[in-house]
């Protein structure tokens, strides 16, 4: 099962690791190298049409429905 919520459709995306010491020589560039960003995701149960279902939501829409319900 894919790190993708099921309100909000956040997923893993991307992104880059700068180091900015370089270790001990001078570049031009510090290096960089690859990472992802997951969402922080949580089973939880939530209720739809007078029945729960458990889905992975992430802690942002997890805050969002406390306060709207």
């Amino acid at each position: 099962m894919p790190a993708i919520c099921a309100v909000c459709g956040k997923g893993t995306t991307f992104g880059r690791n700068i180091r900015h010491h370089h270790s001990g020589r001078w570049e031009r560039e510090a290096p960089k190298t690859n990472r992802t960003f997951k969402p922080n995701l949580h089973r939880q149960l939530i209720h739809v049409d007078g029945g729960s279902v458990r889905v992975k939501v992430c802690t942002r829409c997890l805050r969002s429905q406390t306060k709207t319900a």
